[in-house]
Order: C-alpha cells, then sequence, then structure tokens
C-alpha cells in the first residue's frame, strides 16, 4: 500500500491502481471522513457506510485474483 501511495503521490495514477486497486476508495473514505469532521451531510452514516463496503470489497477481491494468479 505505501508503494501504491507513493506511486499516486508522484502521478502514477495507473500504476498505483495495478500495485493496490483498493487505493482509489480508502482514499475516497478518507476524503470523506475528513470533510465530514467539518460539514455535517444528512445521509453521512450511510455515505460511510457504502465507503466502508466497497473498500473492503475491493481489498477482498483484489486478494482473492491475486492469490488466483499467484496459484494457478
Amino acid at each position: 500500500m505505501q508503494r501504491s501511495v507513493d506511486l499516486l503521490l508522484h502521478g502514477d495514477f495507473v500504476g498505483a491502481f495495478k500495485m493496490y486497486p483498493a487505493v482509489y476508495p480508502i482514499v475516497l473514505l478518507l476524503l470523506f471522513l475528513i470533510s465530514n469532521l467539518f460539514l455535517k451531510l444528512k445521509f453521512a452514516h450511510q455515505i460511510k457506510f457504502f465507503l466502508m463496503l466497497v473498500t473492503a470489497g475491493t481489498i477482498i477481491v483484489s486478494y482473492i485474483l491475486k492469490m488466483n494468479s499467484l496459484f494457478n
């Protein structure tokens, strides 16, 4: 994940995604959580829950795909 964030900060967006596909949902979740400290949204709980599900799903799917390519 650290290399993915480094690639992201250096502008290599495709490389960051290839290194760790969950970097974008994690960034979106962090941005939302930080902005929610200052702006109180009506559906903040539902948005946070959805972003957490997307992040967890992306992590799980990318892990399964990587393990599948390693052992097959």
